[in-house]
C-alpha cells in the first residue's frame, strides 16, 4: 500500500539523520516549565550550538512534559541520561561546553529517586522525549503503528474485544467500562455516528489532559482513530478549553500533520475507512465537562445538561449515536492495541486495571504529572513520589477527584489508588488531580473553597444545584466566621443529602462531597468552629490558632 510504504519512508529517513547526532539537549516546552521561562533556556540552548559550530552534532529539541513541574525549566541531555533542573539562559554556555565530558554539577537533578523510579509511563511513555509539533517524532516512536495494524489486520470487533480484555476504565471520572461503553455505540443504529474527546479539563489544580495534549497530541488522535473504526463513526471532535492556547496549537498542528500523511482524513492510509477530527473550544465552563452539557456546546446550544436517559451512545451528538471519552483514556488506547489487552490488564489491582496519571499539586515537594500502576497506595504517592509536604510541617489530608471530590485524611493513606477504595472513602478518582493540604488547612475552609467554586460554576438549570450550593456556601461561610449554631450544621448535613439526590447532573450530585467528607474525618473542626467558634488550624477567621 503507497501511503505505508510512504509512512515506513519517513521512518528510515528520521533514523538516518539521527546518525549524525552525538548529542541531544531535550528542553520541556509544557505550560509548567514554559511559564518559567522555558522558551528562552531553548532558544539560548540554540544559539550556543550554533555559536561553537555544533550544528550538525548536537541538536536542541522543544520537547513535552518532563514531570517534574516544581523544578523546571528542566533540559535532559541525551544520551548521557542526564537531567538539569531550574535552567536559566544563562547556564548554556556551561551546558554545552560539558557535552562528552562531566555534567554541570550544580544543575544536576537526580534520577535515581522515587520520583522517577516509582512510576510505570504508558499514556506519558513519550512525554519529554519527543517534539510534539513534529509527526516524525511520534511516528519513530511508534506511533500509528496501531493504526495500520487494525486497518491491515483486525475487524472492528476483534478491536473492542482488546479494549474489553484490557480492563480500561473511562479516566475522566466515573470509571466505566471502556470496551462496554464502545460495544454500546457499535451496536446502535444509525448510519452517523461520533467520536467525542473530552478535555474539557477544568479542576482546580489539575493538568493532566492539558499535558497529555501539549506533549503528545498525535497519541491521542490515533486513539479517537482507532476508537472511531472499532465503533463505526467517521468523524470526531476534540472539545478543549481555550485557557489551553498551547495545547489548543500543538493539537491543531497534528490534524494538520496527519492529514498530510493519510493518517487522518478520507480514506485512511488508502482503505475504505475515514475519519476526520475538528478541534472545538470551550469557552470555560465547568458544566461543559458533563458529557450532555459538552455536546450542546459542540452544537452551538447553550452548555447546559440534560436528563438521561437517552445515553449519548444512542442518542447524542445531533441526535446520533456518540462515544465520549476524555483525552487519558484514548491515550491508552494505541498502547493496548499495540501490546495486546493482556498486557494492560496485568497492570493495576482489583477491577481496575492499567496506570493513571496524577497530577499533584498543593502543599507537596514535588509538584508535578506522574503515572503510576493503579493500586499504588495514597502514601506512596505523597510521600514518597510526592516527597512529602514542605517545611516540615505534617502532612493532613489529600483531597482527589477535583472539587466534586472528597477530602482522605492522613490516616487513610494506606490505602490503595483504585475506583472503588476511593469511592468507599468517600471521594473518587475524578480525572486525576490530588491536592494536597498540610496542618495549616482549615478543613472547614477547604469545603467552603470547593463548594464557591461549584456554586460559581453551576450552570443554574436545576433548582437543587442552582440554590442548593448557594446555601451550602453561605453555611459553610458562617461556620467558617464563628458565627454559625448547632441547628446550622444539621441543616447542612440535610441540604448536601438533599444536593446529591436531586440535582439534575453529576455537577450537583457530586458537589456535597467536600462537605460529606470533611464533616466525615473532621467533624472536631466543624465542632470548634460552632461550639467554641475558633478554628484549630488558626487558618480562618474564626478565632486565633490554638496551640496544642
Amino acid at each position: 500500500m503507497p501511503f505505508i510504504e510512504e509512512y515506513q519512508r519517513i521512518v528510515a529517513l528520521e533514523l538516518e539523520a539521527r546518525k549524525a547526532i552525538t548529542h541531544r539537549l531535550l528542553v520541556c516546552g509544557a505550560s509548567g516549565c514554559l511559564s518559567s521561562g522555558g522558551d528562552a533556556v531553548r532558544e539560548a540552548l540554540a544559539a550556543e550550538v550554533n555559536a561553537r559550530g555544533l550544528g550538525r552534532e548536537v541538536q536542541v529539541k522543544g520537547v513535552g512534559c518532563m514531570g517534574l513541574c516544581a523544578a523546571g525549566p528542566l533540559v535532559a541531555v541525551d544520551p548521557a541520561g542526564l537531567l538539569y533542573q531550574a535552567v536559566t539562559p544563562a547556564d548554556a554556555g556551561d551546558i554545552v561546553a560539558s557535552l562528552g565530558s562531566g555534567p554541570v554539577t550544580r544543575l544536576l537533578c537526580p534520577t535515581d529517586t522515587p520520583f522517577f523510579t516509582r512510576q510505570l509511563k504508558i499514556v506519558l511513555e513519550n512525554s519529554g522525549l519527543i517534539d510534539p509539533e513534529r509527526i516524525e517524532d511520534y511516528v519513530v516512536s511508534g506511533g500509528y503503528q496501531a493504526l495500520i495494524k487494525v486497518l491491515t489486520e483486525m475487524t472492528p470487533g476483534e478491536v473492542i474485544d482488546q479494549i474489553t480484555r484490557s480492563g480500561l476504565r473511562g479516566r475522566g471520572g466515573g470509571g466505566y467500562p471502556t470496551g462496554l461503553k464502545w460495544t454500546t455505540v457499535a451496536k446502535a443504529s444509525g448510519q452517523v455516528k461520533y467520536v467525542i474527546c473530552n478535555a474539557d479539563e477544568g479542576d482546580p489544580g489539575a493538568f493532566m489532559d492539558r499535558s497529555v495534549l501539549e506533549s503528545d497530541p498525535h497519541r491521542v488522535l490515533e486513539g479517537m482513530a482507532l476508537a472511531g473504526y472499532a465503533v463505526g463513526a467517521s468523524h470526531g471532535y476534540v472539545y478543549v478549553r481555550a485557557e489551553y492556547p498551547v495545547a489548543v496549537r500543538r493539537l491543531q498542528t497534528a490534524i494538520k500533520q496527519a492529514k498530510r500523511l493519510n493518517l487522518l482524513g478520507n480514506a485512511v492510509l488508502g482503505t475504505p475507512y475515514s475519519f476526520n477530527v475538528e478541534v472545538r473550544l470551550g469557552a470555560g465552563a465547568f458544566v461543559c465537562g458533563e458529557e450532555t452539557a459538552l455536546m450542546a456546546s459542540i452544537e452551538g446550544r447553550q452548555g447546559t445538561p440534560r436528563p438521561r436517559p437517552p445515553y449519548p451512545a444512542e442518542h447524542g451528538l445531533w441526535g446520533c449515536p456518540t462515544l465520549i471519552n476524555n483525552v487519558e483514556t484514548f491515550a491508552n488506547v494505541a498502547w493496548i492495541v499495540r501490546r495486546g489487552g493482556e498486557a494492560f490488564a496485568a497492570i493495576g489491582s482489583g477491577k481496575s486495571r492499567g496506570t493513571k496519571v496524577f497530577a499533584l499539586a498543593g502543599k507537596i515537594v514535588n509538584t508535578g504529572l506522574i503515572e503510576v500502576p493503579m493500586g499504588t497506595s495514597l502514601r506512596e504517592i505523597i510521600e514518597e513520589i510526592g516527597g512529602g509536604v514542605p517545611e516540615g510541617r505534617r502532612c493532613k489530608a489529600v483531597q482527589t477527584g477535583g472539587p466534586s471530590g472528597g477530602c482522605i485524611p492522613a490516616d487513610h493513606f494506606d490505602a490503595p489508588v483504585d475506583y472503588e477504595s476511593l469511592r468507599q472513602l468517600g471521594s473518587m478518582m475524578g480525572s486525576g488531580g490530588m491536592i494536597v493540604m498540610d496542618d495549616s488547612s482549615c478543613m472547614v475552609d477547604v469545603a467552603r473553597y470547593f463548594m464557591d467554586f461549584c456554586m460559581t460554576e453551576s450552570c443554574g438549570k436545576c433548582v437543587p444545584c442552582r440554590v442548593g450550593t448557594t446555601h451550602i456556601h453561605d453555611l459553610l461561610a458562617r461556620i467558617t466566621a464563628g458565627k454559625a449554631s448547632e441547628d446550622d450544621l444539621r441543616l447542612l448535613d440535610e441540604l448536601c443529602e438533599l444536593l446529591q439526590g436531586t440535582s439534575l447532573c453529576g455537577l450537583g450530585q457530586s458537589a456535597p462531597n467536600p462537605v460529606l467528607s470533611t464533616l466525615r474525618y473532621f467533624r472536631e473542626e466543624y465542632a470548634a468552629h460552632v461550639g467554641e467558634h475558633r478554628c484549630l488550624a488558626g487558618a480562618c477567621g474564626a478565632t486565633e490558632e490554638v496551640t496544642s
